[in-house]
């Protein structure tokens, strides 16, 4: 769903930053092998968060909804030389195709997967954050948020993916709509957290940005 004029967007698109020859390649990959590549982050908004990477300079990142590995190597570019990025999936038939990406990029050694529930692998994970990236089941948005909240560093920074769902957010809710219902309450849920500050930005379908005081 576009928030702005067709012709708009793709005005915004041109005067981006241009997507790296790699992340063209699994952009292009992505569409010709894989289901669902819409949920692929994209040229746009992987520029949008490279950039937000880029200005946090996270030590450690954590990414929930690693897909076929496109946001983790975005959000890679902003890491310290230093850094991990460690990101969970669920779906073990797209570990090779990830890997694969993650290895012929600069970061390879840098990039640590994680195969299961995500609710399960985050408490074993010793380690805090600077910047956690949500982009999975919306059902369980509130859950990976109470998860991870306590594991990231004082100023660390939240993106939470996904959270307008094509606008169905101000829709009248369906019964059977689990997935806007959880929306709506994590939406709520950031917005009411002293914990953090939140601004929730019409990027693509609706990207927030929560800083942890």
């Amino acid at each position: 769903m576009l928030f702005i004029p067709k012709e708009l967007d793709d005005y915004v698109v041109a005067h981006t930053q241009d997507e790296p020859k790699l992340l063209q390649q699994l952009n292009r990959e992505t569409y010709q092998k894989i289901m669902q590549p819409r949920m692929l982050s994209g040229h746009f908004q992987g520029r949008v968060l490279s950039m937000i990477s880029k200005l946090v300079n996270p030590k450690n990142i954590l990414e929930i909804g690693t897909y076929t590995g496109y946001s983790a190597l975005c959000l890679a570019e902003g890491m310290q030389s230093d850094g991990k990025l460690h990101t969970i999936d669920i779906d073990e038939e797209l570990y090779d195709f990830q890997r694969k990406y993650f290895d012929k990029s600069e970061f390879g050694h840098q990039i640590y997967q994680h195969l299961g529930n995500a609710l399960e692998i985050i408490p074993k994970l010793d380690i805090t954050f600077d910047l956690v990236f949500i982009d999975a089941d919306k059902e369980n948005y509130s859950n990976y948020y109470n998860c991870v909240i306590d594991k990231l560093n004082s100023g660390g920074i939240i993106l939470s993916d996904n959270v307008l769902w094509s606008g169905k957010v101000i829709e009248e809710l369906q019964p059977d709509d689990t997935a806007t219902k959880a929306l709506i309450k994590y939406n709520t849920l950031l917005k009411n957290d002293k914990r953090i500050e939140t601004v929730l930005l019409p990027i693509r379908d609706g990207l927030t940005i929560s800083r942890k005081k």
